[in-house]
């Protein structure tokens, strides 16, 4: 990654249930780069546990709760995949009010894998250009998004991507929004 974020801090909003490497591949690589990363979730246990190749993976340390949580106080958000974990969120009516924070506070809201599910119900996806996990694309086109097959749309702020393939580009555009 080519971008000094230091001074940036982001908010990953995941749940159990996340795809392991589209939460941490991009975590380490903005913390490499210099940003200060926190885990949200609305969990209570202090860890949260991956998915990864069809079973439970490891867990993932919980830095604050979604109560506790100000969207005011970050720089970006990142949405990891995995389908039980966005799937969850979507229906925690915090989850939703927390990423509609970014949104209107004009801050980039970086998405991959299932992960848009979370723009469909916040709001986000109508009439933006976004990717995804491909079993998707219908319901993002139901929501009035524009689908397209690429590593990683940036439409607005918002930065989305298919997979797990796809995380160091998926990264790379969420830190060049970072500085811009």
């Amino acid at each position: 990654m080519s971008q000094d974020l230091q001074g940036k801090r982001v908010a990953i909003l995941a749940t159990h249930g996340f795809e392991y490497s589209e939460l941490t591949g991009p975590r380490d690589a903005l913390r490499g780069a210099g940003a200060r990363v926190e885990v949200i979730a609305p969990v209570k246990d202090g860890a949260i546990r991956g998915w990864t190749g069809g079973d439970w993976a490891d867990s993932v340390a919980v830095d604050h709760s979604l109560s506790a949580a100000n969207a005011g106080d970050y720089d970006g958000l990142v949405l990891p995949g995995g389908v039980l974990n966005p799937d969850t969120l979507r229906t925690d009516a915090a989850a939703l009010d927390f990423i509609r924070a970014f949104a209107a506070a004009g801050k980039p809201i970086a998405a991959i894998c299932h992960g848009p599910w979370l723009l469909i119900d916040s709001g986000l996806a109508n009439g933006r250009e976004v990717t995804s996990w491909p079993s998707l694309r219908a319901d993002l086109g139901n929501a009035g998004a524009t689908w397209r097959d690429e590593p990683v749309v940036v439409d607005d702020g918002v930065i989305t991507s298919r997979n797990p393939d796809d995380v160091p580009a998926f990264a790379d555009a969420f830190a060049r929004e970072l500085v811009e």
